[in-house]
Formats: structure tokens, C-alpha cells, sequence
């Protein structure tokens, strides 16, 4: 089964850029979508952005503008570029895949953003 690995949070102030990186231990071809998705405390789970194995992305629209989401197949990673950040995008970032049976793979361990103000 495939693993994912996210990685590249921290602690930036309020304006700051984080680059996201989630790696996959086998491919993510069979994944229709890659998306990340964050939890902030005591909120749950959301959708911030997705791309397509096409190249289709979506972003939430509170970080639309300012996230930007890419896919290398070739690689099995996916990128989150994350600019301007704000207080209120703090949270553990989590990636993860659609396949034509379901979720891609089991929840990783995520990656820790906070974003001081």
C-alpha cells in the first residue's frame, strides 16, 4: 500500500512562505486527484487545495491566490507553495489521493504549519 510522507512546515510570521512537499512511496498514477488538506485545532478536516492527474487544480478561497498546488507523477510528490501566509492558515497539513476505489492511502503523519501573527 502506499505511504505518504508530508514534509517542509514550520514556524514563519504572518507574510511568510512555507514550499509543502508530500512524498509517496509508490505511484500516485492510480490517483484521479492529489489534494492537501489541513486540520487546524479543534476545527476539522478541509480541503485547501487539489490538482487532477491533468493538471486541474482547486483551491479553497480563502487561500486562493496565494497557494499553489503542482503534481510530478514522474516522482510520485506533490508541492503546496504557500505565500502571504496568515494566522489563520495555521494547521497540520495532510496530502492525500482519490482512486476509482476509493482514498489512496491511509492519513500520514501530516506536517505542522503556524503562522504567527
Amino acid at each position: 500500500q502506499v505511504q505518504l510522507t508530508e514534509s517542509g512546515g514550520g514556524l514563519v510570521h504572518h507574510g511568510g512562505s512555507l514550499r509543502l512537499s508530500c512524498a509517496a512511496s509508490g505511484s500516485i498514477n492510480s490517483a484521479h486527484v492529489m489534494g492537501w488538506y489541513r486540520q487546524a485545532p479543534g476545527k476539522q478536516r478541509e480541503l485547501v487545495a487539489s490538482i487532477t492527474s491533468d493538471g486541474t487544480s482547486y483551491y479553497l478561497g480563502s487561500v486562493k491566490g496565494r497557494f499553489t498546488i503542482s503534481r510530478d507523477s514522474a516522482k510520485n510528490t506533490v508541492v503546496l507553495q504557500m505565500n502571504s501566509l496568515k494566522p489563520e492558515d495555521t494547521g497540520v497539513y495532510y496530502c492525500n489521493g482519490l482512486t476509482r476505489v476509493g482514498q489512496l492511502a491511509s492519513w500520514g503523519q501530516g506536517t505542522q504549519v503556524t503562522v504567527s501573527s
